[in-house]
């Protein structure tokens, strides 16, 4: 049998298995977050915070991102529950794979080089509820900063979670023009050492 015919074989079946796991993942973690509005919550906030810095009365920043302010304790209780929810999932199915590429049964096959994605939620929930807080005592517009890398770094590890590290990087970046790195460096520092002692460097 041609070598070539054989490879193209193997990498197709690779890719399909490879695939499929991805749906599961997909389909396990939309079932978690259904009964919630985290997703719309997320999308006030951020357009809200866009509005509040692009007004140029201090007055008037501040009436939007007084506004926001209860999207910001609905959404910290909804994540939080989600959280507690999410922790019953087995965690055979909760683990996702460090390495940048998608590779079928990777999580099986390279345990060291996984995460607890029940971890990982966890970490996104203490930090989003912190700033929803203001434990740091921020500027309203430093926590407004906080918040969205907070909310995005949480979105990247979702997608990191159903695709890739590779994948969720290049949505983040293609999406909202900011590196992984940034977001790491953006977050709170309590939440940056959690997630980096969880998921590895960022790269």
């Amino acid at each position: 049998m041609d070598l070539l015919f054989v490879v193209a074989l193997a990498a197709t079946g690779a890719y399909m298995l490879n695939t499929q796991q991805q749906r599961r993942r997909i389909v396990l973690l939309a079932q978690h977050l259904q009964p919630y509005q985290i997703e719309r919550l997320m999308e006030t906030l951020t357009q809200g915070y866009l509005r509040a810095m692009g007004e140029q009365d201090p007055e008037r920043r501040q009436q939007v991102l007084n506004l926001l302010a209860s999207s910001e304790a609905q959404l910290s209780e909804q994540f939080e529950r989600f959280a507690a929810d999410f922790r019953r999932v087995p965690a055979p199915l909760a683990r996702a794979s460090r390495l940048a590429l998608g590779l079928p049964f990777a999580t099986q096959l390279l345990p060291a080089a996984t995460f607890d994605m029940r971890e990982a939620i966890d970490v996104h929930a203490r930090g989003i509820a912190r700033v929803a807080r203001n434990d740091a005592g921020l500027s309203p517009r430093d926590k407004a900063f906080t918040m969205t890398a907070e909310l995005l770094l949480m979105q990247h590890t979702c997608h990191w979670f159903c695709k890739s590290k590779a994948v969720a990087s290049a949505r983040t970046l293609a999406r909202h023009q900011t590196p992984h790195a940034q977001l790491v460096a953006a977050v709170s520092p309590e939440t940056r050492a959690a997630y980096l002692a969880l998921t590895g460097p960022a790269r």
